[in-house]
């Protein structure tokens, strides 16, 4: 972490503070007692200028810096989806890309990839461990920094080198995947209005296609030729 302008200047005039009164002990001709306090007081003040900066840098921490991450910006969205549908999953992609730092949002029903929107990979994503952990405790995921993650290797087919990820469960069977420009890009009102479209998306989602089924063409007579056709993530 990265200290700002005032944080650095409090702590170099607190470290210089505190030097100069350790030189002024060291170098006096006589200590007495009005000069110990002196210093005494003296050092406090000089550690608590230092402390400032040191809470000043983590209260308002410097962004990290944007990673230049590979791949082109494209939208891939599943054919034969009920309009309604396609309608809330384009809307609500284009508000996370945004509105956030969202590079790439991925959404997954069933298993099947509904939207891939963003900057997308030539490879497919396929959701492994991380996903099925969020799945299964029907919570949020956030990983701040893949740098630090021992399972990062399972989003790189998501994009190369993607330093943030964060895993939204909806529904019994959906998911949603955003990956950000930068670590510790989310904030928590990014996280909250998440989670408040993947709620959107499980009515939306349990209303037209339901679980285990195919999806409910409104108006329309079902047919085996409807079926929508999946992207590869």
């Amino acid at each position: 972490m990265t200290a700002s302008i005032p944080a650095r200047i409090c702590l170099c005039s607190g470290g210089l503070a505190l030097a100069l009164v350790v030189l002024n002990q060291t170098t006096a001709a006589s200590i007495d007692p009005a000069l110990e306090r002196a210093a005494v007081l003296a050092s406090m003040l000089a550690v608590g200028l230092m402390l400032v900066g040191v809470v000043w840098t983590r209260a308002v921490p410097e962004a990290a810096a944007r990673v230049e991450l590979q791949g082109s910006q494209g939208l891939e969205l599943a054919a034969g989806l009920p309009a309604e549908l396609a309608e809330e999953l384009g809307w609500g992609s284009q508000m996370l890309l945004t509105a956030s730092a969202a590079a790439v949002v991925v959404v997954f029903w069933q298993g099947r990839c509904l939207l891939r929107r963003g900057l997308l990979a030539e490879t497919a994503f396929v959701p492994g461990a991380t996903c099925e952990l969020a799945q299964s405790r029907g919570r949020v995921v956030s990983l701040v920094d893949l740098r630090l993650y021992p399972g990062r290797s399972e989003f790189e087919r998501l994009s190369p080198g993607l330093p943030a990820v964060v895993v939204q469960p909806f529904g019994s069977q959906g998911l949603v995947v955003l990956g950000g420009w930068s670590p510790r890009c989310f904030s928590r009102s990014d996280l909250s209005w998440l989670e408040g479209w993947a709620r959107r998306l499980t009515g939306r989602m349990e209303g037209v296609w339901p679980i285990d089924g195919a999806p409910i063409q409104t108006g329309v007579a079902p047919s085996p030729d409807s079926a929508p056709d999946f992207p590869d993530c």
